[in-house]
């Protein structure tokens, strides 16, 4: 290699050396920035029963001052690019980003053939969600087998990862583990995966509310990594009991991180028309305070 050439290959180095940086945790820098949402999930009984659209549930986001909504997909009529586009349009004239899609995607399969379909599905609404303007999708770390290790069911789950964070960088878009139960039910092993599938498109979906103890000290180890994030109206204590969730000391934990995006309601409850109205201004007001607005 000559002289020029080297030179040339200068700022190739350089952006490799960064995004290697990036695998790790998310790269943060200034103060941090924290957008109220809403999960679809909170309406999953009316979306589920079809007394609700998705078109409707997007107005009401609007009406509730949120800002975007993590769309839960699970009740998504079809896929098709005139379904996707109709959405995309409302969420546009009203206002409101359709920032992130969630879907069943589960990382931890035993098999190649097993994997390989994971993934597939992973490409399927990674390409769903670029139509629909989002830039994160979020997946499980899925079902431990009985009598295998945490440590096996890691590298089978990045066996799943690392090629859907592949195809998802080539769209934009970042794939979000969620603490959600099975191998991502607490905060070390899914940021052992996030950290093995060494991808700058990888990072986790914070649940605030999923871990099954500690949930603060949880969440404090998790903002380094998180790309998304789910507020319940609770946290676990040491005990594993429910607490009423300090929105405070929440948004303060996350803009102090630096974390950048969405702190989104999850309302788990049977009566999303009263508990979500009532704890959206709430949300609103954290999130503002502690981005400086």
């Amino acid at each position: 290699m000559n002289r020029r050439d080297i030179l040339k290959s200068f700022p190739a180095l350089a952006a490799a050396a960064q995004l290697s940086a990036q695998t790790a945790s998310v790269t943060r820098t200034g103060q941090g920035r924290l957008r109220p949402g809403l999960v679809a999930y909170s309406y999953r009984g009316q979306l589920e029963a079809k007394k609700m659209s998705y078109e409707d549930l997007i107005r009401i986001t609007a009406d509730l001052g949120f800002e975007g909504l993590d769309t839960t997909v699970y009740w998504f009529p079809d896929t098709s690019d005139a379904y996707l586009a109709g959405l995309r349009r409302t969420a546009h004239r009203n206002g409101i980003s359709l920032y992130s899609v969630a879907v069943r995607v589960r990382l931890c399969q035993p098999t190649k053939e097993l994997q390989d379909a994971e993934v597939e599905s992973a490409k399927k609404w990674v390409d769903v969600a670029q139509k629909l303007g989002a830039g994160h999708v979020r997946v499980f770390g899925g079902t431990v087998p009985k009598g295998v290790s945490e440590a096996q069911a890691i590298a089978w789950a990045v066996e799943v990862m690392k090629p859907a964070c592949a195809y998802a960088g080539t769209k934009g878009i970042t794939l979000g583990i969620e603490d959600d139960g099975g191998l991502s039910t607490n905060a070390a092993p899914t940021i052992e995966i996030i950290k093995k599938a060494d991808s700058p498109w990888a990072g986790m979906n914070v649940d605030t509310g999923n871990f099954p103890k500690n949930g603060y000290e949880q969440t404090a180890m998790s903002i380094p990594y998180a790309v998304s994030t789910h507020i319940k109206p609770y946290v676990t204590d040491a005990e594993g009991k429910r607490q009423p969730a300090d929105l405070d000391r929440l948004c303060n934990m996350f803009a102090n991180g630096g974390y950048r995006g969405f702190v989104s309601l999850e309302y788990e409850e049977k009566d999303p028309e009263i508990g979500v109205p009532k704890l959206a201004p709430e949300l609103i007001r954290a999130t503002r305070k502690y981005s400086g607005v």
